[in-house]
């Protein structure tokens, strides 16, 4: 083949696959480079917190804020996450997620320490009452709402101008608003009223936020877990295993199981990153195909497994 026809052909060649627009490094890069991360309910030494904190640090971040209203285990998560990853710089901070004093006062530190912030995981949360409505007082159910949807809703409110802040390492406004929200905030019969109410409010929060975040390349999303041994859920794993029950557990998904903190931390660990820039304000269920279907009795489907 002549050299002219060699150009044509790879001309041609060109016109038929133009290059690959790549908006994240290649997948075997490190996926949060240089980023400064704060997460807040991280000290259950079972709990999405954690187990996220150790996902991202080994991402190559430059920093990440742990962060809980109860210390206990902070110090001990700081020191192993400094020997596992000693180029991640590790705070460790005790506040309630639903103190917007401090709230802004870590998003402040973030910015006076390293000029940006990326990603906020707002993960703090508590059950409440195990209770039907009827029975739950009204101080009750404004308590869940001030530690579940204030705390997401006051992470937000001063991250999103943190995050549009453009320094020498970051060019341009950006970050990711990850919000842990629940299964019960999509479907019934997953949690209690007052829970399910107030996970219900940060689903709705993740989808309005992004609208009005509108241009500013801050993505807001929300998690949905289903039943994952927690901190927060394990009297129900601990209970079932007394009984001898545990193969119950998660009966109802397809995949029959309940779920563990790291299969969350490694959703939350996609949408922090920039392999996520086009997934925005959408509730992502991570509950085993719990909310695929309606609520059934596997011995009247006519299937037997």
């Amino acid at each position: 083949m002549s050299p002219s026809a060699k150009d044509r052909l790879q001309s041609l060649a060109n016109q038929l696959s133009p290059p690959i627009v790549q908006v994240a490094p290649s997948p075997s890069a490190p996926r949060l480079t240089n980023k400064v991360i704060i997460i807040t309910g991280a000290n259950s030494p079972i709990g999405i917190g954690r187990a996220s904190a150790y996902a991202f640090a080994s991402q190559s971040p430059r920093a990440i804020y742990i962060c809980d209203f109860d210390s206990s285990h902070l110090a001990s998560y700081k020191a192993e996450l400094n020997k596992a990853f000693p180029d991640v710089e590790i705070h460790a901070k005790e506040f309630d997620a639903a103190d917007e004093k401090a709230v802004k006062e870590v998003v402040d530190d973030a910015l006076k320490r390293y000029g940006r912030l990326d990603v906020f995981f707002a993960n703090a949360g508590i059950v409440g009452p195990m209770s039907v409505f009827e029975e739950v007082e009204g101080d009750e159910l404004m308590e869940i709402v001030r530690v579940n949807t204030l705390s997401v809703f006051l992470a937000a409110k001063h991250a999103a101008p943190a995050m549009r802040k453009t320094s020498e390492g970051k060019k341009s406004s950006g970050g990711s608003i990850i919000a842990t929200a629940s299964v019960a905030g999509l479907r019934s019969n997953a949690g209690s009223t007052v829970y399910s109410a107030s996970k219900a409010a940060v689903v709705s929060m993740a989808k309005t936020m992004a609208f009005e975040l509108a241009g500013t390349g801050i993505r807001v999303n929300a998690l949905c877990p289903g039943l994952i041994e927690t901190g927060m859920t394990a009297p129900v794993f601990e209970m079932a295993r007394a009984r001898g029950t545990q193969k119950r557990i998660g009966q109802l998904n397809p995949l029959k199981r309940g779920g563990h903190a790291d299969e969350i931390a490694r959703v939350a660990l996609f949408l922090a990153s920039d392999e996520a820039s086009y997934v925005n304000g959408q509730a992502w269920a991570i509950d085993g195909g719990l909310s695929a279907g309606h609520p059934y009795v596997p011995s009247k489907t006519g299937v037997n497994h």
